[in-house]
């Protein structure tokens, strides 16, 4: 049984995801900061008769990744993918010039950095055939117009983007697939009830890129099962 880490899972996209590589026979691992809302998460899983466990964690925090990291490492021998779906878009992300610089850090430090910190904490549990799977949006393109709607959370994502590609060349020799997958505009808590997209479609790709994609695929960005530019 294959074994798939999330992050930000206890609810949106993230659970999406879980609760499909469920269904598929994955082993998912939910993981959040909120331990209750992350039991009320798998308690739901687990009624479905998905296979599941969870993992608290914070991904902005390098201790709370390092604990968590170690604990998990006693539990499993493996970990065939891991997807970095956390992030915060924060309420006073609005003008970049016009907000303090703890908007842009504490963006940057969930949603560039958090995926960086959680995958050199776990790389130890994979290997070869392995997948890291990062989500990104449509506002972090730089082929496309900038939007002007927060652009710490855009900035980021422009980030995770680079760091996608960086961290795929450093780990093909491991054969470890690394790609960033764009859910577009869903309707969760975080994108708003107007958004065009279901958390069904939304989690669609991160889903194909963990258990269908070749693992040749490496270092791109994907839409809709479609690699994109950016």
């Amino acid at each position: 049984m294959k074994t798939a880490l999330i992050t930000g899972s206890q609810k949106g996209i993230g659970y999406e995801t879980a609760r499909q590589l469920g269904r598929k026979g994955f082993h998912v691992i939910l993981s959040g900061r909120n331990k209750e809302k992350l039991e009320q998460s798998l308690k739901t899983l687990m009624e479905e008769g998905i296979d599941a466990s969870m993992l608290v964690m914070d991904v902005s925090d390098d201790y709370s990744v390092t604990v968590a990291a170690e604990a998990l490492a006693k539990q499993i021998s493996k970990l065939d993918v891991l997807i970095n779906n956390a992030a915060i878009l924060m309420r006073e992300d609005e003008k970049v010039l016009q907000q303090g610089n703890e908007v842009l850090l504490q963006t940057v430090n969930t949603n560039s950095f958090g995926p960086v910190r959680v995958s050199r904490a776990f790389l130890s549990l994979m290997s070869d055939s392995s997948r890291i799977i990062n989500i990104t949006s449509e506002g972090g393109s730089m082929s496309q117009p900038v939007g002007g709607w927060s652009p710490a959370y855009c900035v980021s994502k422009t980030m995770l983007n680079g760091i996608t590609r960086n961290m795929a060349l450093e780990l093909q020799g491991k054969g470890i697939a690394v790609n960033a997958a764009c859910p577009g505009w869903v309707r969760t808590d975080m994108g708003g009830a107007s958004a065009p997209r279901t958390v069904e479609k939304g989690a669609e790709t991160p889903v194909w890129l963990a258990s269908e994609a070749p693992q040749s695929l490496t270092g791109r960005i994907f839409m809709d099962k479609k690699e994109i530019s950016w």
